[in-house]
């Protein structure tokens, strides 16, 4: 009898997983398990590549990692992925404001008188006998970029950091999926036998299945 439930229970998963159009987020139907299958097997069994897919849309370190059961790697990954949003943060707020650049016109200086200072540079674009007509074009302090290296390395652990998740997180699902089906269905042996009774007059198929 157990031996029967074990093939009910491989035989209905296997069919379900193939099920197109199929809601993803429906739950699996109940049905026998082995005992020898542990909770942990179980949950490797029913993982979705599609929900792992669907996860990579949230960029969050780890995610993927996260849902495959690979707990301690996730976490690991979302420290790294942290680590790098806090060199971008840390190289931004050394992005300080510079001098005001140089130029080769006169300049019109506006200020509000809260240390809001505005600058234009008055470029002549056309003179009717003293007269001159100006066009003011503004001038911004030039940042002096010594937080740049920080905001781009930050940025590549982040990105690096979020691709290795989905990658390999992805990777992970196939192959617990794959480990728990391979365990599981090196159980069943099947043979099938032509059975002939020349007396009732009938031909059939002996169906058996070993374990």
């Amino acid at each position: 009898m157990k031996n029967i439930l074990i093939i009910l229970f491989l035989f209905t998963n296997l069919n379900g997983q193939g099920i197109p159009n199929g809601d993803i987020l429906n739950e699996t139907p109940l049905y026998p398990i082995p005992v020898e299958m542990t909770f942990e097997e179980y949950q490797d069994m029913n993982r979705r590549l599609t929900i792992g897919l669907a996860l990579s849309s949230i960029p969050i370190p780890g995610i993927v990692h996260r849902y495959a059961g690979e707990r301690k790697k996730a976490s690991r990954l979302m420290m790294i992925g942290a680590s790098g949003f806090g060199l971008m943060i840390a190289g931004a707020s050394m992005m300080s404001e510079g001098d005001w650049p140089e130029s080769d016109y006169d300049l019109m200086i506006l200020n509000d008188g809260e240390n809001n200072e505005k600058r234009y540079e008055k470029i002549p674009i056309n003179q009717v006998g003293d007269d001159i007509a100006y066009k003011l074009v503004p001038l911004n302090k030039e940042n002096d970029g010594s937080g740049g290296g920080l905001i781009v390395v930050g940025a590549i652990i982040l990105v690096g950091d979020i691709f290795y998740d989905w990658i390999y997180g992805w990777k992970m699902i196939v192959q617990k999926r794959d480990a728990v089906r391979y365990k599981y269905g090196q159980q069943i042996q099947v043979s099938i036998e032509p059975e002939i009774n020349p007396f009732a007059q009938k031909v059939g198929l002996g169906f058996s299945i070993y374990f």
